[in-house]
């Protein structure tokens, strides 16, 4: 087993761990920058398009954030446990 504090480990420091991965490398900033340039001159181009759909678009959002926002609660898992009700407020009973 090789410990982390030896030099030959590859070990990195956690910091290092959570720099939020290739997005912010250089080459993901440019990524970032030639996207947002992309998005901007597509919008423009087609404006008239883009507001148009847009009530449609809010109206899709919401049962698709409905489905993806539920995704931790634990629906469908089984009856109750011994935490079963504990995400309710003081004030239910």
């Amino acid at each position: 087993m090789v410990d982390e504090t030896t030099p030959g480990s590859h070990a990195r420091h956690p910091a290092q761990r959570d720099r939020g991965g290739w997005w912010w490398t250089r080459g993901g900033l440019v990524a970032i920058g030639f996207l947002l340039i992309g998005a901007f001159y597509l919008l423009r181009e087609h404006y008239g398009h883009t507001l148009g759909a847009l009530p449609y678009l809010l109206l899709l959002a919401c049962p698709l954030m409905h489905l993806f926002m539920h995704h931790g609660h634990g629906h469908g898992h089984g009856g109750g446990g011994p935490h079963a009700g504990s995400d309710r407020g003081d004030g239910a009973k």
